[in-house]
């Protein structure tokens, strides 16, 4: 028989029993991993941003603004955000155009369908600095792949130097993000699809809708949610994507492919200017945390239509 507890007995908080202790205690070393070496990092840099730094990166006075000014007035700072942006809206949409397009095909029953699935994700699956690499030796201008093939099918005699000149550049670095992105978008993109009730499809079509009917009144609707979490996924990474840009190019030719982390880390490891850097980085986690916001009350609002 259980003795009912005495009501001016103080009750036991339920955060602070014999099992939330142990709790506490098996994270306290993950957590303590994270302030060092996750947390206290980022405050520093918020710190840099508005302090005066050396070369070592120590702070030394206080600067205010005087950063965000340096950074405000220097052209190159604008065109390197302006490449930013426009970087991480044509390879997202691309990834995503693309990977939607490659989840219908794969959505389909066919001999073979799973070697297909296997073979997609292996430039996702691949690490970025070595696919980077493999790209840089193919996009090079005298024994790449890419220039001997053109040549040896006559679709261009004399085919360009693809990452000596601005545009070209860009462009080629921007092919390979898209290709190591599109089997991420194309797998989150099936598994949408096939979760959505085959019931429905035949309905429609006893109604007499056609695929392209089918596509737009009801895939298209039941994936909007993985839609906006995969792209904003993709485009968080692809705004910060560093491997690509850097082993590729370097931001060269004279800056004219750099984004804004490759630019951070410019500033941070060659010009040795940890305050300007960490000035970009706190700018880039607000231009982040304000898409993130945006993406999140589209969200919640289209659950609540």
């Amino acid at each position: 028989m259980q003795i009912p507890a005495f009501k001016g007995a103080p009750q036991k908080s339920p955060f602070w029993t014999t099992e939330s202790k142990l709790a506490y205690m098996l994270l306290f070393p993950a957590f303590a991993v994270l302030l060092l070496f996750m947390f206290y990092p980022i405050l520093y840099v918020f710190l840099m941003a508005f302090y005066k730094t050396d070369k070592l990166g120590r702070i030394v006075s206080f600067f205010g603004f005087g950063n965000f000014h340096t950074l405000f007035s220097n052209k190159t700072f604008w065109e390197v955000t302006m490449r930013s942006v426009v970087w991480t809206v044509l390879a997202v949409a691309s990834k995503t155009a693309a990977g939607l397009v490659i989840a219908l095909l794969l959505n389909i029953e066919f001999t073979g369908r799973r070697i297909y699935r296997t073979l997609v994700i292996i430039p996702w699956a691949s690490s970025v600095p070595i696919s980077a690499m493999l790209w840089q030796w193919t996009y090079n201008s005298e024994f790449g792949l890419l220039n001997y093939t053109l040549k040896a099918t006559g679709l261009w005699s004399n085919p360009p130097f693809w990452l000596a000149y601005p545009r070209s550049a860009f462009f080629a670095n921007l092919y390979v993000d898209i290709w190591i992105g599109i089997p991420f978008m194309a797998m989150v993109f099936l598994a949408g699809l096939q979760s959505i009730p085959k019931d429905i499809y035949e309905s429609a079509e006893v109604d007499g809708a056609s695929a392209w009917v089918c596509f737009w009144q009801i895939t298209l609707p039941m994936l909007k949610r993985v839609l906006l979490i995969a792209t904003l996924l993709s485009a968080l990474w692809t705004f910060n994507d560093f491997n690509v840009i850097y082993i590729l190019t370097k931001g060269g030719p004279v800056n004219k492919t750099d984004i804004l982390i490759t630019f951070i880390y410019k500033y941070s490891f060659e010009f040795l200017k940890f305050g300007p850097a960490a000035a970009m980085a706190v700018i880039t986690f607000v231009i982040l945390l304000i898409v993130s916001l945006i993406y999140a009350w589209y969200y919640f609002r289209s659950e609540e239509l």
